[in-house]
């Protein structure tokens, strides 16, 4: 009964604060849209397929910070510091966290929360049937705008590291209830003042951007899918 009681007020509350930030930040999000469309060609958001909750798909919504097709262009889904790909509103906007502001609507919609693990990208984990327990157990609930991971060092962690925070926050709110999402919120925060992790670290300095996103994504990939007894990689 406790966990239900929190699953309820978690969905409340994430419906309830997102429709008033929905409204209240609406000048801001004119501001940004008309600053976005000044500063390069292409369109004012950027969407996404990405994984929710049991490996469902949907689009997530961001305000573009890259040039158009930048996906498929240079590192690929990583960004690493100076991206030459990354637009100079888009910089601003993801020093200050501002382009995820469009995903209050993917959480009034249902498919995100505003607390849990962050949603991969579709591919980014290879084919999701095959994932070992540890790397699908973060798809027992809903994906997130931030999460534990997110306040724990955000880019700064291997995608290994992630997913054992998004397991520990699935097993700490079944505990601690909605008060675990407040105390991540305000960790949140906190890291988004102080523009901590923003951007991905490479595996080894002397590659080059290309070289580093080849070797992380096939990396991640084969850890994603080994035996369960092997994977041991702990979290200090």
């Amino acid at each position: 009964m406790w966990y239900s009681l929190n699953r309820f007020l978690k969905r409340f509350f994430d419906v309830l604060l997102c429709s008033i930030a929905l409204i209240v930040l609406f000048p801001l999000w004119f501001v940004i849209a008309v600053a976005i469309k000044h500063d390069s060609k292409g369109p004012i958001l950027f969407s996404q397929e990405r994984r929710t909750k049991n490996g469902r798909l949907f689009k997530m919504y961001k305000f573009r910070s890259m040039v158009v097709n930048a996906e498929s262009m240079g590192a690929g889904l990583f960004n690493y510091r100076n991206d030459p790909r990354v637009t100079k509103v888009g910089c601003f906007l993801r020093n200050t966290s501002l382009d995820e502001l469009p995903q209050l609507w993917n959480v009034v919609r249902g498919d995100l929360s505003l607390v849990g693990p962050r949603p991969c990208v579709s591919y980014e984990l290879g084919d999701f049937e095959t994932l070992n327990n540890k790397y699908k157990k973060r798809f027992e609930v809903r994906g997130g705008i931030t999460g534990l991971a997110q306040i724990k060092g955000r880019n700064e962690n291997s995608w290994n590291e992630k997913v054992t925070y998004d397991n520990i926050y699935i097993d700490e709110f079944k505990r601690q209830g909605i008060i675990l999402d407040v105390k991540i919120l305000l960790g949140t925060v906190v890291k988004v003042f102080k523009k901590q992790d923003i951007y991905e670290e490479k595996q080894n300095d002397d590659m080059s951007d290309m070289e580093a996103a080849k070797f992380a994504e096939e990396e991640i990939i084969r850890i994603a899918h080994i035996a369960d007894e092997e994977c041991t990689e702990k979290v200090e």
